[in-house]
């Protein structure tokens, strides 16, 4: 009885040690494409031997570690594969190996064996990391070369702590590559925070400017973090923890193009911080925009008139008289609407204006529909009065998730000016949460209230919309308008800009927002006062919100930014 306990005892050690070494996992555990993949700690080591892939095509393998994503790359056991064991990973062309989980305890060193397959002759591949769930990469080391028929193991020395996963990248030719051994041993040390960044200003240059400075905003930051360019290091100043800047040379804004900017903290590091990203325009006239200024959305019921021109109360499509005329020195007044100094200042700066009239169609990608969202660049919406079908919806959305810029304003609650039952703040939050694509996709919501007051409640991070080409916005003022609640769950980019005058500058009581969604962009203003330029149709009871405090460098400063030109 004793021995067969002992035997037992041994057999339970064994299992435990085997599964130790092959650092198996469940495989109805492993990531899914979920939000929250699966984690593991302790030194990885994968050798290929659990799994089978027998065709190059990209696919998802579980192997002993966990699963990898496998692109122009299989499993091979014939006598050409240089292996340890049974069986090891050939890549060829730009193939990758990449693991699709992280492993905790961050990465001290990572081994890799390597050889040529066969006969083929060298080829050379580059060893690259994420420490954020692979949305980037980082590359570390230099590119090795693969030659001969016999493995060789390379190391590298990442040194970063947290949740990491790696992908080993092959850089090109037909020439094939066996992998083989790949280890990973834990960080040990102590590590720098994972830096966060929130904005950059300016996030746009033309091109052929000068060099330029570039102030980013954020939080971690550290002494000796560094605010990259596509993944280059760009000569960084430190100022603060939440603060810093860095040199933009004119050789990198000389093309129009845009740039992936990021910031990391000296190694080891928690991870690098997300991205934003700098435009560079271009130089000629395609830096010239269309908008696009809604009417069809009884935009002018009630004492309403949020349009930027009407003949005879009606708007029509093309202002008159003609936008051609329009000079640095033009008066609002050239054309008729209670916005029409929204739109005169955009053709002052070069831009092109229409209108959507009451008769219009809101679609995207309509081959019969002459205003179809897809000729422009910003669509404005002012205070729509009629709810949006589900079909104007989707367009919306599609425009915008297709790089479109949305401008919406709304106003109090209990403003239904048409009296059929659907007031602003009703109608936005039906476009959010009622589109049958997602719901609120741009991360805001209006708030069913209504208030009056200035506010100088500014946010202190840096922006374009509050400091950007058409100058700083240090005030702003609501006269009955509705606050704003975003949620960063719902969009990670959603942010505010001004807030209530004494609330603290959380995620409620905004005043106006701003996110992404897809390639486009958003901006949410809660009341349509600030728009307002106290002249439009006869009988229409009107203020001038345009020209005072800093409404108008607000609106145009949000303008440029939904068109993508700051």
């Amino acid at each position: 009885m004793k021995i067969n306990k002992l035997l037992q005892f041994a057999s339970v050690l064994l299992i435990l040690s085997t599964a130790c070494n092959r650092m198996s996992v469940d495989p109805e555990n492993q990531d899914k494409n979920t939000s929250a993949p699966l984690k593991i700690s302790a030194t990885l080591s994968e050798g290929f031997e659990i799994g089978t892939k027998t065709a190059y095509t990209s696919a998802d393998v579980v192997l002993g570690s966990g699963t990898w994503t496998m692109s122009d790359a299989l499993i091979g056991n014939s006598t050409s594969d240089r292996k340890v064991g049974t069986k090891s990973a050939r890549v060829v062309n730009s193939g990758k190996l990449t693991m699709k989980f992280d492993k905790t305890g961050g990465a001290g060193t990572v081994s890799i064996s390597h050889a040529a397959y066969g006969t083929d002759a060298a080829g050379s591949w580059q060893l690259w990391y994420s420490t954020n769930a692979g949305t980037s990469y980082t590359q570390s080391g230099a590119t090795i070369t693969s030659s001969g028929s016999t493995l060789i193991t390379s190391s590298f020395t990442l040194n970063v702590a947290g949740s990491v996963r790696i992908d080993i990248r092959k850089t090109a030719g037909t020439n094939r590559i066996n992998f083989d051994n790949i280890s990973i041993t834990d960080y040990t040390g102590t590590s720098n925070p994972a830096p966060t960044l929130t904005s950059i200003s300016p996030a746009s240059a033309t091109a052929g400017s000068a060099a330029t400075t570039m102030l980013v905003s954020g939080s971690n930051f550290v002494s000796g973090a560094v605010v990259n360019w596509n993944g280059t290091a760009l000569p960084t100043t430190f100022t603060s923890t939440t603060s810093l800047s860095a040199s933009i040379s004119s050789a990198l804004l000389a093309t129009a193009g845009t740039a992936t900017i990021t910031v990391s903290n000296p190694s080891p590091s928690l991870g690098i911080s997300g991205s934003l990203t700098f435009t560079i325009n271009s130089g000629s006239t395609s830096t010239a925009k269309k908008y696009l200024f809604d009417a069809s959305q009884a935009e002018t019921a009630g004492n309403a008139d949020w349009v930027i021109d009407e003949d005879s109360s009606v708007p029509i499509i093309t202002p008159t008289p003609s936008q051609t005329g329009i000079t640095a020195t033009t008066s609002e007044t050239y054309w008729t609407g209670g916005i029409s100094a929204w739109g005169i200042a955009l053709v002052k700066r070069g831009h092109t204006v229409q209108t959507l009239p009451a008769a219009g169609l809101i679609t995207y990608g309509s081959t019969t529909n002459t205003q179809d969202l897809s000729k422009y660049d910003v669509f404005v919406m002012d205070e729509p009065n009629k709810p949006l079908t589900l079909a104007e919806k989707q367009a919306i959305l599609s425009f915008v998730q297709n790089g479109g810029g949305l401008m919406i304003m709304s106003n109090h609650n209990i403003s239904d000016r048409d009296n059929d039952g659907w007031d602003g703040p009703r109608i936005l939050n039906d476009l959010f949460t009622n589109n049958g694509v997602k719901t609120n996709p741009f991360g805001m919501s209006v708030d069913p209230n209504s208030f009056s007051g200035l506010s100088s409640n500014v946010s202190t991070t840096a922006s374009p919309i509050t400091s950007g080409l058409a100058g700083n916005v240090t005030q702003l003022e609501y006269n009955s308008g509705a606050s704003i609640t975003i949620n960063t769950t719902a969009n990670s980019t959603v942010k505010g800009h001004v807030w209530r005058s004494g609330f603290t500058q959380t995620s409620t009581n905004i005043l106006c927002a701003s996110s992404t969604y897809g390639t486009g962009r958003v901006f949410l203003l809660g009341d349509s006062s600030p728009t307002d330029d106290g002249t439009g149709a006869p009988n229409n009871t009107l203020f001038n919100g345009w020209s005072v405090f800093s409404h108008a460098n607000l609106l145009v400063n949000a303008s440029l930014w939904a068109a993508k030109l700051q």
